[in-house]
């Protein structure tokens, strides 16, 4: 695998050039640009080549306060006095304007984050469903008239707003995931403090323009940027009646623990290590390939990734050879140049990470078949290559952590029972995927698979309305569907003495 040439911010659109050459990018709060108390900015970095693309503002504990407050007052004043029929036009306008502004925001997105252009465009696409989506709701959020016991009584429910919602979003697919929680908060009425991951905060300083634009009212989106302190400041801060967070389970942990002392509303969509398995009657061109993009697209950093691959016994050699044959035609580069296929890792910290990881598993006896060396553009950047190992035992680290690069560990297995026991034997239980012709097959390990999404004779495929979470300590609660909308709802029981 060599990096191809370097294509980087030079390829920008006039519309995404203005953007990151209009200066400091500042908080967004109750409708307005502004600097964080303190002061403080930091850099967003160009995984591509490690170049600064600009300043950013650093937030902290009191513009935490400031967001908190002006979200409260937008849920006070103008976004309670929204029916909801106004609250879906409103949502509906919203997703017209990221369609509008879609290939600058797919630009902004591949540039700070890395990602191939195209697999940007198909995350603002998906951004644009996933708002319709929820904008249809706001007009069929419904209590109930229950028939108590006691006479002469009318007992009734209604759904209100759970309050201001703290959203702490992670770099990997930032307006995609940020779109994961923003709409149903929007949907249910809810104003927002939205925290981008420090690596990627320009698509959601867009988002909170787009909203203003769209006509939402002021406070009603605020956009708070910065790193760990900030998202620990908004979780701590006491304006604020709901957290929901996507990123490491690590992190996921003291949240939650946080938002149990003080009883928050918390929901967590966090880690995985997830199971692949390609059973003996599979069809293997299909698994092979989709096994291949399972692991791969996103260069490796996606939480349902299909991370470990489990072979019938008598296929192994063949499909890790096919897969390492793929894994070296890759064609790896910066994100905007239109023939990437894998682009860079996010960071230097995740650069590391990954490397670390490599050089553990080799340490530890495991077989590289593909990959395993970084490599770098021109001007730098944090590329590795796709990396595939075998001869891998199920308590190495390789095979029990979470990576979240382009590593993929492959194992044998001879029957069904010992592959569940095997898929099961992690902490993780977010997704897992199977391959093959046999309809009870399909179903008898789909259900002995211990996760919340199980795809067969696919992997990682999604819908708005399809809930998307997981077991154990993959998370609480679920993203997408009507099981994320109620998250941000509370129910108020009435009684009416007749």
């Amino acid at each position: 695998m060599a990096v191809m040439a370097t294509a980087t911010a030079d390829a920008l659109s006039p519309a995404a050039r203005e953007f990151v050459d209009s200066g400091p990018k500042r908080l967004l709060i109750g409708g307005e640009h502004a600097e964080a108390a303190d002061g403080r900015t930091f850099e967003t970095i160009d995984p591509a080549t490690a170049e600064v693309i600009c300043e950013v503002a650093l937030g902290g504990s009191e513009d935490a306060a400031r967001a908190a407050a002006a979200a409260r007052g937008a849920l006070e004043g103008p976004l309670r006095k929204l029916n909801a029929a106004k609250r879906s036009s409103l949502m509906y306008a919203l997703a017209e304007l990221i369609k509008a502004n879609g290939a600058e925001l797919a630009e902004l997105e591949s540039l700070d984050n890395g990602k191939p252009l195209a697999a940007a465009k198909g995350d603002i696409a998906a951004t644009v469903n996933h708002l319709r989506y929820y904008a249809g709701w706001p007009t069929k959020i419904e209590g109930e008239t229950i028939p108590v016991s006691a006479r002469d009584v009318l007992c009734y429910t209604v759904r209100e707003p759970v309050g201001v919602c703290a959203q702490i979003v992670p770099w990997n697919f930032p307006l995609l995931m940020g779109m994961w929680k923003v709409a149903p908060a929007l949907a249910a009425g809810c104003p927002i403090v939205f925290k981008p991951a420090e690596q990627t905060p320009l698509t959601a300083l867009r988002l909170g323009e787009l909203a203003l634009e769209a006509g939402f009212p002021e406070g009603a989106l605020n956009v708070l940027t910065g790193d760990g302190t900030t998202g620990s400041a908004l979780v701590d801060e006491p304006g604020v009646d709901k957290v929901a967070f996507t990123g490491s389970t690590e992190v996921g942990r003291e949240i939650g623990a946080k938002c149990g002392r003080s009883l928050k509303r918390v929901t967590l969509e966090l880690g995985g290590k997830s199971p692949n398995i390609i059973l003996p009657d599979a069809d293997l061109d299909r698994a092979i390939k989709g096994s291949y993009e399972g692991i791969y697209f996103n260069s490796g950093q996606a939480c349902n990734a299909g991370s470990r691959l489990f072979v019938e016994r008598d296929l192994f050699d063949e499909v890790t050879e096919r897969l390492a044959d793929y894994a070296r035609e890759a064609k790896v580069g910066p994100g905007l140049d239109p023939d990437t296929q894998l682009g860079p890792l996010v960071s230097q910290e995740q650069f590391d990470r990954v490397k670390g990881y490599i050089d553990s598993g080799v340490q530890e006896g495991a077989e590289l078949a593909a990959g395993g060396s970084p490599d770098s553009a021109d001007g730098g950047g944090y590329f590795v290559e796709p990396t595939l190992f075998v001869g891998v035992e199920d308590s190495m680290r390789i095979a029990r952590e979470e990576i979240f690069g382009p590593v993929l560990v492959a194992m044998p297995f001879d029957d069904l029972e010992e592959v569940a026991r095997r898929a099961n034997d992690t902490e993780y239980g977010l997704a897992a995927g199977l391959w093959t012709r046999d309809v009870s097959n399909a179903h008898k390990l789909a259900s002995m698979l211990q996760a919340g999404n199980v795809y067969v004779n696919t992997w990682g495929g999604g819908d708005p309305a399809a809930p998307f979470g997981g077991y154990k300590a993959s998370g609480i609660g679920r993203e997408k569907g009507h099981a994320n909308l109620d998250a941000y709802l509370e129910t108020k029981t009435v009684w009416v003495q007749l």
